[in-house]
């Protein structure tokens, strides 16, 4: 039953739209066909105007005379045998009349005039650009900050891992200082054996020291945040980087191709390829860390100049806008 109804409603969907186009087919015929009657009628004579005009300047408009026509230039008599109370120019602005309301009540003049876009023409509307674009520079460093912590907490375990690799064999010890009490106080003592556990005690410490780094870290939730963070800029960033423009083309008509909106399209190109190697990155692939921090860095260098040239274009909103 609810395929057959999906498919109902796909044919009155269907039989809807054919009406539509139908209506706007017939408006079309009748504006071309209005316009162009005019193609058809005779030229009028400047005595046949003058006769309208002393239609409507006479006190008497019924008792006019023939005879009061002046001649004008008609060598082909076009004029003659025209009836004066349906004159061509009457049924003229009348048929452009009827087609220009058919063509006003059609959503295509609907759509050809310009929308008003309200506060959005504003200086509400052209501010909300630049003080996005200023809070995504600081969410950017902010990210990267999180990115490069998330980075050290994942990394750090391959640190520790090689200076357990250098820490001599303990003998069943759960530390080097244990060992090192352990062999001096043994019957036997083997001073080159305790010198070694000496040396091991400051890598020992780097070991702790570590291993305390990587549990404070742990318990920032750097990863989370790094990724959550990253998602609202990709997502903010870049439906502001289109309002920027959309803003621009509404309060101006047209836009202002220069390094400023350059920069802004290759800063969400970059952006895009960040994101894209995600997936990669999280099967354990360098190249596309490698790629995804070097690309953020870009974007950071580039967000860091087009501060410098949006200033100047932000001045100019300021003086040539007014609220809201």
């Amino acid at each position: 039953p609810i395929s057959t109804a999906n498919h109902k409603m796909s044919q009155l969907a269907g039989e809807c739209r054919k009406k539509k186009a139908k209506n706007m087919i017939r408006k079309l015929i009748i504006a071309v066909i209005a316009t162009s009657a005019s193609g058809f009628t005779p030229p009028i004579s400047t005595a046949l105007l003058r006769q309208q005009y002393r239609l409507f300047s006479s006190s008497d408009k019924h008792d006019l005379d023939s005879s009061a026509l002046i001649g004008s230039f008609d060598p082909m008599n076009l004029a003659d045998g025209i009836d004066d109370s349906s004159s061509p120019s009457i049924h003229r602005a009348a048929a452009i009349a009827a087609a220009t309301a058919a063509l006003v009540s059609s959503p295509l003049a609907a759509n050809a005039a310009g929308p008003d876009w309200g506060v959005f023409e504003g200086r509400t509307g052209s501010l909300l650009h630049p003080i996005s674009m200023f809070g995504m520079a600081a969410l950017s460093a902010s990210t990267a900050l999180l990115g490069f912590q998330w980075r050290r907490q994942r990394t750090i375990g391959d640190e520790i891992s090689a200076l357990k690799k250098i820490i001599p064999n303990l003998n069943g010890a759960s530390s080097v200082s244990e060992a090192l009490a352990a062999a001096e106080g043994a019957e036997t003592v083997d001073s080159g054996y305790i010198a070694t556990l000496k040396s091991a005690l400051s890598i020992e410490s780097q070991i702790n020291d570590l291993t305390i780094e990587r549990k404070e870290l742990a318990s920032q939730g750097n990863r989370d945040k790094h990724f959550n963070q990253g998602s609202l800029l990709l997502f903010i960033g870049i439906a502001f980087a289109i309002e920027g423009p959309l803003n621009t083309y509404a309060r101006a008509g047209k836009l202002f191709p220069g390094p400023h909106l350059y920069a802004g399209a290759g800063l969400v190109v970059l952006w895009a390829l960040a994101a894209s190697m995600v997936p990669a990155m999280q099967k354990g692939s360098d190249t596309a860390r490698t790629v995804h921090i070097g690309a953020n860095l870009a974007g950071i260098g580039l967000f860091v100049w087009q501060i410098s040239t949006g200033i100047p274009i932000l001045l100019k909103v300021i003086e040539f806008t007014k609220w809201p």
